[in-house]
């Protein structure tokens, strides 16, 4: 398994960090690292559910996707 440090964190962001581990039952070190398996395990879920839904002759290009993404951006 890797190591990850961050730095410079806001002193604000820490406190909240702790203030939810402790409401947990949980170190800070294993809040954070729930709170991103969470957010990229949920979805890589949410895109594998979409590719599931999809036939191969539905599913969208490569430029559709693109397409999609940056509809609304400048």
């Amino acid at each position: 398994m890797a190591t990850l440090t961050v730095r410079n964190l806001p002193d604000d962001l820490v406190d909240r960090l702790k203030e939810a581990a402790a409401r947990h039952g949980r170190s800070m070190e294993q809040e954070v690292r729930l709170l991103l398996q969470t957010r990229y395990a949920a979805r890589a879920d949410l895109l594998e559910s979409i590719r599931r839904q999809w036939n191969d002759d539905d599913a969208p290009t490569p430029d559709e996707v693109r397409e999609w993404r940056d509809t609304g951006r400048s």
